[in-house]
């Protein structure tokens, strides 16, 4: 993409509204623009990085062998009545009625659709194991949307749900989506610690929030330290292999971390001192385990080995997938700008001009914008006429992880300079150098 023709409308200025660093940055870098208290437009840089986000989402939940689908935003109240949560939901649910007066709701969560979809197809224990999900909508009237995207009332959100005939098919399903969820946050250059958490209006006994650490975080967290050291890597799970994905869930849940609404304080003071951290936190997604809540309420059985009918055993689990590039940048900038981790970056590498209209460096970085594009990475290319100093600040603003510096000088020694946004740090390398270097960085990612 060439800056010439990209719409992306950049504030010098920091909103009045805008009380945390993510909030800020997105406003300032033209990411997104408030429609109406806590919903916003998506611009084409917000965008992009929330699709980037989505696609991991995607593939690790594929990696373990997740359905995707999609189910609609506007949902009968008449199901929310048959699991009796339609009056005990509160008033974050949005409840309207269409022009037959019937009473439909903007959906917050979908437990009631999804176990509706599954009673009407599957009858039987040999059609089980199952899990589907859906990347959609979803609406909370929260009383004090602030925040950004942080605390939004409309919301871009994983949720997935499964259905097992066992307890124990149920927990594996949850153990699974554990190791799927490390992995997801960890392309995402996020450290995400599950932690011990309310279960809230879905319901459930068994639930695990995932937290990333942050001053801004809304919630307050106690941990051990050691959960801090511990990373998913690039290890290989099988996620059908109980024993392999439990032995995940006993590896990164069995240290002591908890949010303040199960907090325990004689556990924790049980930690060396040294080791007992408090701090803040932001949820990036949750996962529960709530049994048969949802299918004896709505009859969501299939025929067993014995031929006899039993409910199935549910789960359910989400990711704020708006919420999470909020989060990527609070944990993630600088007094600049945002730093985008290589995995969700909305280009992977920047293109300054020092002197637009000079034929010489205008060439180069023609050159080196096709050479970048021909091996299938996305370049932005600061192509405007305008003072070098307001092209680095943009680009240190919208958090490019490397920039490719071209100028009359540099050229005439047959070099340009690579910098990361990051440390700081650049080199000199020819052109051609310079694109294997950054063309190596992302054949890692």
């Amino acid at each position: 993409m060439r800056m010439s023709r990209y719409f992306l409308p950049v504030l010098k200025e920091t909103p009045s509204e805008a009380q945390i660093v993510s909030h800020r940055y997105m406003l300032r870098a033209g990411m997104i623009k408030q429609s109406s208290a806590g919903i916003y437009s998506w611009l084409p840089l917000g965008y992009k990085v929330l699709k980037k986000i989505e696609d991991i989402v995607h593939e690790e939940q594929a990696r373990a062998g997740h359905l995707p689908m999609l189910m609609p935003t506007i949902q009968s109240a008449d199901l929310w009545r048959e699991s009796g949560r339609y009056d005990d939901y509160g008033e974050e649910m949005l409840r309207i009625k269409d022009r037959h007066d019937r009473d439909m709701l903007f959906t917050p969560t979908a437990e009631e659709l999804i176990t509706d979809i599954f009673r009407a197809h599957v009858g039987s224990y040999k059609d089980l194991p199952l899990t589907m999900y859906q990347i959609q909508w979803k609406f909370r009237d929260e009383v004090r949307p602030r925040f950004g995207v942080m605390r939004g009332r409309e919301f871009y959100m994983k949720d997935g749900y499964n259905f097992d005939l066992t307890k124990e098919d149920a927990m594996h399903a949850y153990n699974r989506h554990l190791v799927s969820y490390l992995r997801t946050y960890e392309r995402m250059g996020l450290q995400a610690i599950p932690m011990r958490a309310d279960s809230g209006p879905i319901g459930g006994d068994d639930t695990h929030e995932f937290l990333v650490l942050a001053d801004t975080g809304e919630s307050e967290v106690f941990y051990d330290s050691a959960v801090t050291d511990l990373t998913f890597g690039d290890r290989e799970i099988d996620y059908d292999n109980v024993e392999q994905c439990a032995g995940v869930m006993e590896e990164f849940t069995t240290k002591y971390a908890r949010t303040d609404e199960t907090h325990d304080e004689a556990l924790f003071n049980a930690i060396p001192e040294a080791r007992r951290k408090t701090a803040r936190g932001i949820e990036v997604g949750q996962i529960f385990y709530f049994g048969t809540k949802y299918s004896e309420a709505m009859k969501a059985t299939v025929q067993g080995p014995d031929g006899k009918p039993v409910p199935v055993h549910m789960g359910s689990h989400g990711i704020g997938v708006s919420r999470l590039l909020g989060a990527i940048i609070e944990a993630s900038h600088d007094d600049k700008g945002i730093i985008w981790p290589e995995g969700v970056t909305p280009f992977h590498v920047g293109i300054v001009n020092l002197k637009q209209g000079d034929e010489e460096a205008d060439g180069a970085c023609e050159a080196l914008y096709k050479s970048l594009t021909a091996l299938r990475l996305e370049p932005l290319y600061d192509d405007r006429n305008e003072r070098a100093g307001g092209k680095f600040a943009t680009m240190d603003l919208i958090g490019l992880p490397w920039r490719i510096t071209v100028g009359p000088r540099g050229l005439k020694n047959g070099v340009v300079e690579l910098t990361s946004r990051r440390t700081g740090e650049s080199e000199e390398l020819s052109p051609e150098d310079a694109v294997k270097k950054v063309a190596a960085i992302y054949a890692e990612h």
